[in-house]
């Protein structure tokens, strides 16, 4: 279990200017308020902004002067954010809170240690930091959490982004304080917002009018101001009030009978109308943006029309059993209230700074990989265990690793009954996992980590990151990979990233729904492959080894695919070539260190995988016969070109293209030492261990790395 700091001290900015007084305080300056005043961190809690005013919402407020404000020459972001900076190297914070500012956040993450909480209040495709998915993609690497004010606005940041990488983030939607009961209403109709189109006051002014001839006894008031003024309603049982501080605003709110909220723009929230439904009116909203995520109450217009919008303020004053029913059920029923919704944003905030976290700030994680490590098999694969180098290249690159062999765990305590010790392993992992707890998951080729078990994991650890790999090809001419994609696709929904062995756009091809997929290759390890055969003087010309599956130590009688086909055909047209083929002409596949003995053995191999070539994937062998040293031939068609280059690898186009080019290399040592030493320098070089583990942490943790 983490341990929880207590005093967390904590920086919160707003945008310079968003005016923190009770005279001018709009959306952004009463969330902080509000929030701050039910807030357990109250008292390490400091408010930063500008403002000339001096009213402060609330006394923990700390003023930025700023001399540019007005400057055409000077910025007065620029000044702002220097200030913080300077600020903010002598006054240390555990957790600094940001605004609507990813300009802010991009900066301060540069210059100043500490841990971020970015809030998005308006739409994040409309901010400067935060238009491009690279930005965003950005903001996600340096928070530790991204708090937005609706559905709506967390939607809008993440299109074209994986909605995997949410984890991080959580809606948290501004709230009111409860009031008991329904003040005495009086024939008030109200808008209160900037007094122009993009809020729907001209709907609003041609409506009202009529509605105020239609029905003298009825008033209507507009709250709200706008700098370029064009729509004026002139009526005499209109009021317009100008802008009011927000106690007033509350005050109105308690006598309105029906508020009116017709925004033709995509409000991040909504406000207004949440406050309006909270102090029991009945209020009418457009559909667009958050508007429809601030009460379940409220009247929500489909379409916008001063038609429409006249009907509904119509049918409201002539049904007073109608209306009174809805204001009572709208101040029964608030959905967002300030003293809960506190205290989920100090839990965030908690989340944001566990001590067991440490490893991040030093750039070290704690990785859980599961995979079957092969102790059934007495560890024969030991050479060819794709999880084994991931855990020496994590290792390697300075990270803990605990090993867990799920297949191992579940036979060696196998009972009678299957299900029993399935769920003996869930509860194995669960506690595993609160003992160690891991920054990431990584694990592959496994069925037998129930879903509720991640979920059981995300939940202890906010943060962490679930990776699976599958080293299995992914190619329409083969049946077995129908099987192996739905092995991925059973985790595909849980995970964050799924890496695979072969070019991404194949399993797209196959299945649309699987997301967020990246291509590793097949690592080497400094370790495993350490044979440079090429100085040596093996006594055959060409190695090939297959197997009808690793977990089987014989071929299956009777079975005879492609690759048997191809050999067939190529064995007759090397007659003096001196080849050394396992799993071929009931020759038995070989395993461990006979497979090493018999490899150095050959100066050649052939990369030939079952099904037909497709890009870039390869079979497990190819690290070992590249890697140890083997000059290598593989089908043009599985596109390593894109890797190495002809005098690193040898490409066949046919199999009478391969069978000269075996002949021609077998005869020619010099150019075949060359290649082949050329081939193992590559490969070491772009694939090897710590390279792909590196990859393979940088793409889980949300960064951007390229392989190759």
């Amino acid at each position: 279990m983490s341990l929880i700091k207590k005093n967390i001290k904590i920086a919160t900015i707003l945008p310079y200017k968003e005016n923190y007084t009770h005279a001018k305080a709009s959306a952004a300056s009463l969330w902080v308020s509000e929030f701050f005043k039910k807030s357990k961190y109250n008292k390490t809690n400091h408010i930063y902004g500008h403002t000339k005013n001096k009213d402060y919402l609330t006394n923990n407020y700390y003023n930025i002067e700023l001399a540019n404000i007005k400057s055409k020459l000077k910025s007065a972001t620029r000044e702002y954010i220097n200030k913080l900076i300077k600020k903010f190297k002598t006054q240390k914070y555990d957790i600094i809170e940001i605004h609507n500012r990813p300009i802010i956040l991009n900066e301060l993450t540069k210059k100043v240690k500490s841990r971020y909480i970015m809030y998005f209040h308006n739409d994040p495709l409309s901010m400067n930091g935060s238009k491009t998915i690279n930005q965003r993609l950005d903001i996600i690497s340096r928070v530790e959490k991204i708090i937005f004010v609706s559905e709506w606005t967390q939607k809008r940041f993440f299109i074209d982004i994986d909605d995997k990488l949410k984890t991080k983030t959580e809606v948290v939607y501004p709230s009111v304080n409860l009031k008991k009961k329904i003040t005495k209403k009086e024939n008030f109709i109200t808008f209160i917002g900037k007094l122009n189109e993009s809020k729907g006051y001209d709907l609003f002014a041609k409506t009202i009018v009529k509605i105020l001839n239609k029905f003298p006894n009825w008033k209507a008031y507009s709250l709200g101001d706008e700098e370029r003024r064009k729509i004026y309603i002139n009526h005499k049982n209109h009021y317009e009030l100008g802008f009011l501080n927000h106690k007033k605003v509350l005050e109105i709110l308690d006598k309105t009978s029906i508020s009116v909220v017709p925004s033709k723009w995509d409000e991040p929230f909504g406000r207004t109308a949440l406050e309006a439904t909270s102090r029991g009116c009945a209020t009418i909203i457009s559909n667009k943006g958050g508007l429809p995520e601030t009460s379940n109450q409220a009247i929500v217009l489909k379409n916008l029309s001063e038609e429409i919008l006249y009907n509904q303020i119509h049918f409201l004053i002539k049904n007073n059993k109608a209306r009174k029913k809805i204001q009572k059920d709208s101040l029964k029923n608030v959905q967002h209230i300030i003293s809960s919704n506190s205290k989920i944003i100090d839990k965030l905030r908690q989340e944001s700074l566990p001590y067991s976290n440490f490893n991040f700030i030093k750039k070290k994680i704690k990785i859980l990989n599961i995979y079957n490590q092969g102790q059934k098999l007495n560890h024969r694969l030991y050479n060819i265990s794709v999880g084994k180098k991931f855990s020496n290249g994590f290792i390697r690159n300075g990270h803990d690793v605990l090993e867990i062999s799920d297949r191992d765990y579940i036979r060696n305590n196998r009972s009678l009954n299957f299900l029993s010790i399935k769920n003996t392993f869930q509860k194995y992992l669960i506690e595993t996992f609160k003992n160690y707890n891991p920054d990431l998951i990584f694990f592959g080729h496994t069925k037998n980590i129930d879903h509720e078990t991640i979920d059981n994991f995300k939940n202890i650890n906010r943060n962490l990151i679930v990776s699976q790999w599958n080293e299995d090809p992914i190619m329409p001419s083969l049946e077995y990979s129908k099987d192996n994609i739905l092995n991925i696709k059973r985790y595909s929904d849980v995970v964050d990233h799924t890496f695979i062995t072969t070019h991404p756009d194949e399993l797209v091809k196959q299945d649309k729904n699987i997301k967020n997929t990246h291509f590793f290759f097949v690592p080497v390890d400094q370790n495993i492959e350490f044979f440079d055969v090429y100085k040596l003087n093996p006594q055959k010309d060409l190695f090939y080894a297959m197997s009808h599956g690793v977990n089987r130590a014989v071929l299956k009688e009777g079975t005879e695919d492609d690759r048997i086909i191809f050999l067939n055909k190529l064995v007759k047209k090397i007659p003096k070539i001196k080849y050394d083929f396992y799993g071929f002409a009931n020759k038995q596949p070989i395993w461990g260190n006979n497979f090493f003995r018999t490899l150095i053995n050959s100066k050649m191999a052939l990369n030939l995988s079952r099904g037909k070539p497709t890009k870039y994937y390869s079979s497990n062998r190819i690290a070992s016969i590249m890697g140890n040293g083997l000059l290598t031939f593989i089908d043009t068609k599985v596109k390593m070109d894109h890797f190495f280059s002809n005098n690193e690898i040898v490409f066949y186009n046919s199999i009478n293209d391969l069978s000269e080019k075996i002949k021609f290399y077998a005869k020619n040592d010099k150019l075949r030492v060359e290649i082949a030493k050329n081939g193992k320098k590559k490969y070491f070089q772009l694939f090897n261990e710590k390279r792909v583990a590196k990859y393979i942490i940088d793409i889980s943790l949300g960064g951007n790395y390229n392989l190759f």
